[in-house]
């Protein structure tokens, strides 16, 4: 396994060791140890699983501090545009978004910290996505901002006039408007 970091505090790019042969491939997707010995080290206390058709963009979610969460996210089928937005204050990195491919093909995981609004567009026909989580949700502390919010310019890689937004990703906060409590 590899650990790649970004130019975003926390936030880093795990590459799985695979084994292939003539069967298929194998490969750990999650081992506690192996991720605290590389610098991984979160207490992961949930799992979640969501199936998207091509074009749905989902996002961008968090939860406020103390339930604040940080997600381990993989695509088990499909493709997906992954996008983290920073919302530490004190952040070198505040208000700015990252994005990356995560798919079943390329097995990339994103680890998100807490303090980071989530995302992710659709690219292929179907996507599976699955993200554990440190702490449980909390309905609550839920917040978001909207996906298309004009002060982030997030380019989703899907075609914004046939993309599938659910109403209430749609009345999200804008970024300027948003409650976050994270400071770094």
């Amino acid at each position: 396994m590899e650990v790649k970091k970004t130019a975003f505090e926390g936030l880093v790019i795990i590459v799985p060791s695979l084994f292939e042969d003539n069967r298929g491939y194998f490969y750990e997707s999650y081992n506690q140890q192996t991720y605290k010995i590389a610098g991984v080290p979160y207490n992961f206390v949930q799992d979640n699983q969501s199936e998207s058709l091509k074009g749905v963009i989902r996002g961008l979610h968090y939860q406020l501090a103390p339930f604040a969460q940080t997600k381990l996210v993989r695509v088990i089928t499909g493709s997906v545009f992954d996008v983290v937005v920073d919302l530490r204050k004190g952040s070198s990195t505040f208000g700015k978004w990252y994005g990356i491919e995560l798919s079943g093909i390329n097995k990339l995981q994103l680890l998100v910290p807490q303090g980071f609004a989530h995302g992710f567009s659709v690219l292929s026909d179907k996507a599976v996505v699955l993200y554990k989580t440190d702490n449980l949700y909390n309905k609550g502390s839920e917040r978001g901002i909207v996906y298309n919010d004009p002060s982030l310019k997030i380019d989703w890689k899907v075609d914004p006039q046939s993309s599938i937004v659910s109403e209430r990703d749609a009345r999200l906060s804008s970024f300027t408007d948003a409650e976050y409590n994270f400071i770094l």
